[in-house]
């Protein structure tokens, strides 16, 4: 009767960019969490959300287990759940009546509720873990099941009604886990692999699984939202890290591994040794990780480890073109850092994504000029725009916070609204990002057929439909950029509401998520 049902509220259905694109992972948060609590003797099963239709499927997990414990757990290692999107956070409250009506006590953890604990506990949750979940979840069910003398108040990192209907009780953080190494490994046995192997292998031509090697982030950008590990990193040891791989590698044989950290690698010498590991253990397998210009550019020694370990793709924060805005962000880095990690990613053989973003308070033209001279400049192999975004418990967030109208999350990832009085209009930086994309993909497939030429290389059908594509995006291409200096003109008005869309061309973009073929 003790029984615990998982669950998470991210649908890649309610999300029509990264739904088209369909490049799914299981929520790995989530299967810590129900990994955790198995070894503490707890029975555990998972619902898993990413690929379900809607909530009704949720219900019908209820239903059929008949937990005691419904715990809507988010993955803390999808940087979207950090973005707290609107339809995912009525999702979650929808899933917490659905758990209600049945009788469950029923347990939140995430960024979002961790940040809006009141508005969870009101929509009906009993409990509310704030922050890192694990520890406190073990213990908060230990004392509800007489397992532990403790009172309710006294276990830190929960939030939880208080001794009036209206109030809520929110007991002191707890101390992150320092240890990682001693977490089991997430729970695969409870998620559908092969359901995930069939979308991969029919969508992309190849299977890629997810891992993590750290918790945190120990940088001041001044724009990132941190409720979970607040500024603190923990990391596994290089060895604990290839012992999953190997396992992953001989169990599910997947093509491709995303490592989500926020950071990887970020302790001198630990690439070195992964790399040594990994050849030690024979667990090579390609794999795209995010990092800084400022790691990278440490030395030829760190990017050669990440070639030796099996890195085919390096995503880095490069944010702006202009020093004024990083300086401004906080960033801690240089733009000529970004060029020349750019050069020693790119002469190792190991492609290059971009995350951008636009919209931070004191931008101009000029500095978004910069932005795209830079995308040029550099040619990385792939790229992901963003605005800022206003997050609470952020500097940016207090310095704009008066600025905020009714509308303070994203409804979706595409919707790139300007939440607060920005440089520009929410118009502008939509017609910005299909702008910025039509350059970008053009450029990359002229790049593309000069290396067919080149090569004598076999012509693959992507490449027909991209150079048919890239055709109609250089005609349109000067239209699109008239279109943003009209834009440009306008004064931005809080209040100003543009529907989100996203013409054909757009539909084609790959998500910051996006992973590059293991065989390319």
């Amino acid at each position: 009767m003790n029984k615990i049902l998982f669950g998470q509220s991210y649908f890649l259905r309610f999300d029509a960019k990264l739904w088209e694109a369909m490049q799914p992972y299981p929520p790995l948060g989530t299967m810590y969490a129900a990994s955790y609590m198995r070894q503490l003797g707890y029975d555990v099963s998972l619902f898993d959300a990413m690929l379900a239709e809607s909530e009704e499927e949720w219900a019908t997990a209820l239903e059929r287990e008949q937990p005691r414990y419904a715990i809507i757990y988010e993955d803390n290692f999808n940087y979207l759940s950090k973005m707290c999107l609107l339809r995912m956070r009525q999702a979650a409250f929808t899933m917490i009546e659905m758990a209600r009506s049945q009788g469950c006590t029923t347990i939140v953890c995430g960024s979002d509720a961790t940040d809006h604990a009141e508005a969870y506990l009101r929509q009906g949750a009993d409990f509310v873990l704030l922050g890192e979940g694990e520890e406190t979840l073990g213990e908060l069910l230990d004392v509800l099941e007489g397992r532990s003398p403790r009172a309710q108040h006294e276990i830190a990192g929960l939030a939880l009604h208080g001794p009036a209907d209206s109030d809520v009780q929110r007991n002191p953080r707890r101390p992150d886990i320092k240890d990682v190494d001693a977490l089991p490994f997430p729970a695969w046995d409870l998620v559908d692999v092969e359901k995930y192997r069939r979308i991969w292998l029919q969508t992309h031509g190849y299977y890629s699984m997810n891992m993590v090697t750290t918790r945190g982030c120990p940088y001041h950008c001044n724009w990132c939202a941190k409720p979970i590990w607040g500024q603190r990193y923990n990391s596994r040891s290089p060895q604990n890290v290839v012992t999953e791989l190997k396992w992953l590698k001989e169990t599910y044989r997947p093509d491709h591994i995303w490592f989500a950290d926020d950071i990887m690698g970020l302790k001198p010498g630990w690439w070195q040794g992964f790399a040594g590991a990994v050849e030690a253990a024979g667990a090579r397998v390609p794999f795209k990780c995010l990092s800084r210009a400022d790691l990278i550019t440490r030395g030829e020694d760190e990017v050669a480890a990440l070639s030796r370990a099996g890195c085919n793709i390096v995503w880095m924060g490069a944010e702006s073109g202009s020093q004024k805005i990083l300086n401004a962000m906080e960033k801690g880095t240089r733009v000529d850092q970004i060029y020349s990690a750019t050069r020693l990613l790119h002469a190792a053989g190991i492609r290059v994504g971009f995350f951008l973003q636009f919209g931070y308070p004191g931008e101009t033209r000029d500095d978004i000029e910069r932005t795209l001279q830079m995308v040029r400049d550099c040619r990385p192999d792939d790229i992901g725009m963003s605005v800022s975004y206003p997050l609470p418990g952020t500097r940016f967030y207090e310095s704009i916070k008066m600025q905020l109208g009714d509308k303070q999350n994203w409804v979706d990832s595409a919707d790139l609204a300007m939440m607060y009085r920005g440089p520009f209009t929410t118009a502008f930086y939509r017609q910005l990002h299909t702008v910025l994309h039509k350059e970008f993909r053009s450029r990359r497939c002229v790049a593309r057929w000069r290396q067919i030429v080149r090569r004598a290389a076999p012509v693959r059908p992507v490449d027909l439909r991209e150079a048919v594509a890239s055709i109609y995006r250089i005609c349109s291409l000067p239209l699109a950029r008239a279109r943003l200096d009209r834009l440009a003109r306008l004064p931005h008005e809080s209040n100003i509401q543009v529907a989100p869309h996203m013409s054909l061309d757009d539909a084609a973009i790959p998500s910051p998520q996006a992973q590059p073929s293991p065989h390319e």
